[in-house]
Parts: C-alpha cells; sequence; structure tokens
C-alpha cells in the first residue's frame, strides 16, 4: 500500500520531498499557500541574482569604451523594465515547477494548511472552503519571513524589509541597509552599482560574521566596498528610525554585540537616507501551524527540532529547511538535500536502512562583487576544532582571463591539515567564485589532498585554473601565484 504523504510548503526543500515522495512511489500532496519555489525563487536568490546580472551588466556598459565598444548616448538603469523582466523569469521557473510536480503525480493543493489532528490536515483556501486531508506521514517545509525589529518595524515605504527591495520601482538617492551579511551586502553592491549613495550597518566586527566565511574574505570584500564608496560602520547598531519628513533619520549607538575588543568609535550617532532596508534576520513560520494538535514543541522563536534523519520527536512528522532554525544550515540547497532525505525516510520500510543529512561539507555562495564561494572550516574554525593547519593564498590577479575580462579582485584561500595535506577549507573571494567552489567542495567530500588537486590539470585560460594555483602553493609548489 502506497504511503500517503502531505507536504506543506511548496519551497526548494518541499517540492524537491514531493519529487522525490513521488519517484518512490508515494501518494504525495503539496500545500502552497502562496507561489511554488518559496523565499528562494520568489523572494531571494532568484531575483535578487536578476537584479545583480542587470547591475553588473550596467557596471560593463559604463566602462564599454575599455573593452574597445563604443556606445553613444546616455546609459541609465530601468528598474521598471528590470522588475517586468524578473516577473518574467519567475513565473516561468514557477510554471515549470508546476508541470513537474504534476508530471510526477503530486497533487497541488493551493491554500494554507494547518494540522487539525494527527493524521489530518486542514487546506484553507483563498475563497473560504476548507477541506481536509488524510496523511500517513508528514513533512513540514513552511520556512521563515523576513525579521520585523521593534525598535523600527516595517512601514514598506521607507523601512523596507527584503522582500519590500525586491519590487522597488525606482533607484534610491540613497539608502541605509541595517545588517551586513549576505543579503545585506549582496543589495549593497547591487544598489551601488546602480547609482545609489548606500551605507552598511553592522553590528558585528566585520562583514559576512559567519563562522563559515574566513576573515580574508571580510576583509578584501570590505576594501571592494570602500573602492566603490559604500560606507560601512562596523561595531554599530540602529537604535530606532524617524520617518517623519523627508527620509529616514537613523540613530545609532555602539554595538553591545560586537567580538571586537576595540571597537570601532562612532563618527556620529545619526545619519540620513531616503530609505532604509533592513537585514538583520528570519522568522520562522510555524505560528498557527497547529503544531500544538500533534503535541509538537517548538525551540526559541518558533523553531522546528529535527534529527539527522529530518524526523522531528512526533512519529511520522519531519520537517525540513529554514523552519530548522540556525542551528542548522538556512540555505536552499540545504534544504533541498533535507528534503530528498525525508522523503527517502518517509518512504522506507521499518527495516530498511535510514537516510541521513550530513552538514559537513555545504558551499556556501554568496553574490557579492565579487562574489564569494566558500566550503569546509575556515582558518579559525579548523584551528579551534584542534587540527594542525597551513594556509595558502592566491590572488586572481595572476590569472590571464581574469586580466582578459578585466575582473582581477580577489584571491583564492585554502586551509589544509599540515600533516596529512587533507584539505579543510577553500574560501575562494573573485570572478564566479560561486561557480567554481564547486570542486572545492568535491575535493573536501572526497577528503583529497593539496597535492591531488594541484596534479589535476586545469584548462587554461579559465578561471578555474585558481584551485591549481592555491593547491600548488599549498603543496609547497607555487607556479604564478
Amino acid at each position: 500500500m502506497s504511503e500517503k504523504i502531505i507536504i506543506i510548503g511548496g519551497g526548494p526543500g518541499g517540492y524537491i520531498a514531493a519529487l522525490r515522495g513521488a519517484a518512490l512511489g508515494g501518494k504525495v500532496t503539496l500545500i502552497e499557500k502562496e507561489n511554488l519555489g518559496g523565499t528562494c525563487l520568489n523572494w531571494g536568490c532568484i531575483p535578487s541574482k536578476i537584479m545583480k546580472n542587470s547591475a553588473d551588466l550596467f557596471l560593463k556598459c559604463l566602462k564599454a569604451d575599455q573593452f574597445g565598444i563604443k556606445i553613444e548616448g546616455e546609459i541609465t538603469p530601468d528598474m521598471v523594465a528590470l522588475m517586468d523582466r524578473k516577473e518574467k523569469i519567475l513565473a516561468t521557473q514557477r510554471k515549470g515547477i508546476s508541470s513537474l510536480l504534476q508530471s510526477r503525480g503530486v497533487i497541488i493543493e493551493k491554500g494554507r494548511g494547518t494540522i487539525k489532528s494527527p493524521g489530518v490536515i486542514e487546506v484553507s483556501k483563498s475563497d473560504g472552503q476548507k477541506i481536509d486531508l488524510d496523511f500517513d506521514k508528514l513533512i513540514i517545509a513552511v520556512g521563515t519571513k523576513p525579521m520585523n525589529v521593534p525598535d523600527f518595524p516595517f512601514d514598506h515605504k521607507k523601512i523596507l524589509s527584503s522582500n519590500d527591495i525586491l519590487v522597488m520601482d525606482s533607484i534610491p538617492k540613497s539608502m541605509t541597509i541595517v545588517g551586513g551579511g549576505v543579503i545585506g551586502c549582496e543589495f549593497a553592491f547591487i544598489f551601488c552599482a546602480l547609482g545609489c549613495d548606500v551605507t552598511i550597518v553592522e553590528a558585528m566586527s566585520r562583514l559576512l560574521p559567519l563562522p563559515s566565511v574566513d576573515e580574508a574574505c571580510s576583509k578584501l570584500l570590505l576594501r571592494e566596498m570602500k573602492k566603490r564608496k559604500i560606507k560601512v560602520l562596523c561595531d554599530t547598531i540602529v537604535t530606532k528610525a524617524d520617518t517623519i519628513g523627508d527620509g529616514v533619520g537613523i540613530f545609532l549607538a555602539p554595538s553591545p554585540f560586537t567580538d571586537n575588543p576595540k571597537p570601532q568609535k562612532l563618527k556620529t550617532d545619526q545619519i540620513k537616507s531616503q530609505i532604509m532596508a533592513v537585514c538583520i534576520g528570519r522568522t520562522p513560520l510555524s505560528e498557527g501551524l497547529g503544531l500544538e494538535n500533534i503535541g509538537l514543541s517548538t525551540q526559541g522563536p518558533g523553531w522546528i527540532p529535527a534529527n539527522e534523519q529530518m524526523q522531528t520527536p512526533v512519529e511520522n512528522v519531519y520537517a525540513i529547511g529554514d523552519i530548522l532554525g540556525p542551528d542548522k544550515i538556512m540555505l536552499a540547497h540545504v534544504a533541498s538535500h533535507e528534503g530528498l532525505v525525508a522523503a527517502q525516510n518517509a518512504m522506507a520500510l521499518e527495516t530498511d536502512p535510514k537516510s541521513t543529512m550530513s552538514y559537513e561539507v555545504v558551499p556556501g555562495a554568496i553574490f557579492t562583487m565579487p562574489e564569494i564561494g566558500t566550503v569546509g572550516l575556515s582558518e579559525n574554525q579548523a584551528v579551534a576544532k584542534g587540527f594542525e593547519v597551513e594556509t595558502a593564498s592566491v590572488n586572481f590577479r595572476v590569472l590571464g582571463k581574469a586580466q582578459a575580462i578585466d575582473e582581477i579582485a580577489g584571491e583564492a584561500k585554502m586551509i589544509i591539515e599540515k600533516k596529512s595535506h587533507k584539505v579543510l577549507g577553500v574560501h575562494l573571494i573573485g570572478p564566479h567564485a560561486t561557480d567554481l567552489i564547486a570542486e572545492a567542495t568535491l575535493a573536501i567530500e572526497k577528503g583529497l589532498t593539496a597535492e591531488e588537486i594541484a596534479h589535476t590539470i586545469h584548462a587554461h585560460p579559465t578561471l578555474a585554473e585558481i584551485m591549481g594555483e592555491v593547491a600548488s602553493k599549498a603543496s609547497g609548489i607555487p607556479l604564478h601565484g
């Protein structure tokens, strides 16, 4: 008898789980209250990359003469046209996901799913209709939303969420971004490129203050921001915002959260911008889900606990994706892999071996300018874990391809275990770093040494040569670096 599997949430975790569950013979129903694709497709990864692509192209047009191309007339960004292109791409992607699900026999229910009782989900549709659906196994993939800070709540006009930024129809003269994490830094480069005066306020001592991002990347990123005249205020917090009158008055204070023993001193306690974008975290969407009806307790502000098999403390109920919280890794590709694990375990017989989720080798992709790709341990993480390490760094400017495309800013850093020479971590900041990190991910997953990568032939002239260069240097046989 086929298992009845219900999945709440059609993001990159939910729809992948649906496809896998259906492929394994399950009778799968996917419940989604908004658009298929979740935050990643509709409010995150894809729309922001569409904007970044336009920003990159605009910058190249501005210096076309350096590439031997003459452009006559004024070159200006068109946000209305950009947003129109974005919506067309998103619609195409959503349609593709829907068609794929339906071709695999997955039933799609549009509405809000609530757990009514053990084994029963109530779906509330937009027209007020409610239907009950039975399940044998449940996979929760409801995700998160932008965090709203009580001291300066979103008004969606002058104080914006990351969602609001993605539907803007004009470029502001000035923007202050609260939060120098991944989202904040990506938007800073995009809007700076499009002609906006950008300031970042970050509570910690560095940009991208994530354990998985090596400090070398943060330092180089700060240098690139300064080149582009993006103002960065680290060790600083926003205490309140005044939206009365023209623009936003933003009040600053020294950060009580900084890890800097000698934090930067405030040069001013107030700045002003046309708009303020708040990019400092996500809030779980578990409220109102009916978890109490099956005895499933959440942690912290509403994160759902799950083990390495994606099983929650409640039998036959699984959870995947961002709803698991920051104790796991909140990335779309991690959610997709968790979805595979959950679906396989949901369909497995009691005697079958269980699939498990590993978070040891997860690549990170940050679409700043230049891009950042990371995998494995940072130098600080490796030392903290007790490894005796060696590191090697090579600048992208040594590559002929980087010179040819005029994208020479960046470096590659490799962390290896001193005794075995196994690669523990790779941190790239430079052109197409988010694509190049794939080789390093496979290398760490398979336990390769720096020498093994160095002895792998990399095509010339390509940006991929950076891996051969940094591996050669880590092996004690530096080439150009």
